[in-house]
């Protein structure tokens, strides 16, 4: 990546501070303005270098600007960007049908923001519980677990516990049953005959980076087929190579019925989501019933399928895995040395630091001082999700730095 040349009239803290008095303080990002990037390396307006940890929370799968998705959007943008689908178009089939190949499901649903993947599934449980299995009109419920998160909409939050998503946004969509994660007794308990669908992350991000016992994800198939209701899993972070498996239900070989996908589906380009469901489930659907002026747009199609293209080879689930050997080797030694605990499966590590060494905000900014760029949630837990193309010496030096830190 060339670096650009630093303009002083835009500062790191000029741009910071033109922001407070007109944009939504939703968020509270680390201090850096980023102004350009190139696969695991961004660059902020002043022109100091940060390895990105965190990926765009796995948005950025194959890293800033990779050359095949560049190349498909920019072609694509020559051509057409959108018709609705008031129209077909010429890329959406192709998308659908590499998307489905590649799940090992049917049909596509083709979305934008991962929370509309989310809403959409949900959708689409009910109204498959009402025609096929037979629930009462109004009745069907969904299982969830505690500690998930799916999105920030209204309905999504209606069935979180985290109280900062939650609190004064009310009233609240009823129909869900939360249930621990990790519990299948309280799954099954959780589950009767008005049960639509259990919905639950093979992974919790958000929460930690939290991996359930072997067999859970097994556990859960095994309980939605008994008792006919819809096993839906949000890969929407864990899906598409970031475990070491295209999807990390395959770690179990499980198959659900509905999986959710975004985040790594647009490339890091455009929004891109999807829910793939079996053909019985999706089928449910008719015209005008559900939609999306953008769903399914040409760029959208076009780049979507170029990240299909990407994972059909299995070259980033390969490295994805071997370097996933190379993050756990790196936390085990830093054990007992500011890190009490950790979590990891592929690139991709929920890590918790000694409260006593500072949150995993004050962590998350020493880490940026050091040229690392990461993201803490709950209290003191970091995560890691290097863009998949982090090469061995550039993970080795990112876990380097933070043994640093923290000593």
């Amino acid at each position: 990546m060339t670096t650009a040349p630093t303009d002083t009239r835009r500062s790191s803290a000029s741009l910071i501070e033109a922001e407070a008095p007109v944009l939504a303080h939703n968020y509270h990002p680390l201090p850096v303005v980023i102004s350009r990037a190139e696969g695991v390396w961004v660059e902020d307006v002043e022109g100091r270098r940060y390895l990105d940890m965190l990926a765009g929370y796995s948005a950025l799968n194959f890293g800033h600007r990779h050359p095949a998705l560049i190349e498909a959007a920019h072609r694509q943008l020559d051509a057409l960007t959108l018709t609705s689908r008031a129209f077909h178009h010429d890329r959406l089939g192709q998308f659908a049908g590499a998307l489905a190949e590649l799940t090992g499901l049917d049909m596509v649903l083709p979305m934008n923001t991962g929370a509309e993947a989310v809403e959409s599934g949900i959708k689409l449980a009910r109204k498959w519980a009402y025609e096929v299995k037979g629930v009462p009109a109004d009745q069907a419920t969904i299982v969830v677990a505690g500690g998930n998160f799916h999105g920030r909409t209204t309905t999504i939050i209606s069935f979180s516990d985290d109280d900062e998503a939650r609190a004064n946004f009310g009233p609240y969509t009823p129909g869900f049953r939360t249930v621990p994660y990790n519990d299948l007794a309280a799954l099954e308990a959780a589950i009767d005959d008005t049960t639509a669908a259990v919905l639950i992350e093979p992974i919790q991000g958000e929460a930690g980076v939290i991996i359930p016992d072997d067999g859970y994800l097994a556990g859960v198939r095994a309980a939605t087929s008994r008792a006919n209701c819809l096993f839906i899993a949000d890969e929407i972070q864990s899906g598409l190579g970031r475990t070491g498996t295209t999807l990390a239900v395959e770690h179990e070989q499980v198959v659900p019925d509905v999986i959710l996908l975004g985040k790594a589906l647009g490339g890091g380009i455009v929004p891109v989501s999807a829910v793939v469901a079996r053909r019985e489930v999706m089928s449910v659907l008719g015209p005008g019933q559900h939609g999306s002026t953008f769903g399914g747009n040409p760029l959208a199609a076009a780049v979507g399928t170029a990240v299909v293209d990407l994972l059909t080879t299995g070259e980033f689930q390969s490295h994805a895995a071997d370097l996933g050997k190379v993050l756990h080797s790196g936390l085990t030694e830093l054990l007992g040395k500011g890190v009490t605990a950790f979590r990891a499966r592929g690139l991709w590590a929920g890590i918790d630091i000694d409260p006593a060494l500072g949150t995993g905000r004050a962590i998350s900014e020493r880490l940026m001082s050091e040229g690392v760029l990461v993201k803490d949630t709950h209290g003191s837990t970091i995560r890691l999700a290097p863009p998949l193309t982090i090469t061995e010496h550039e993970l080795t030096t990112a876990i380097a730095t933070l043994g640093r830190v923290l000593a």
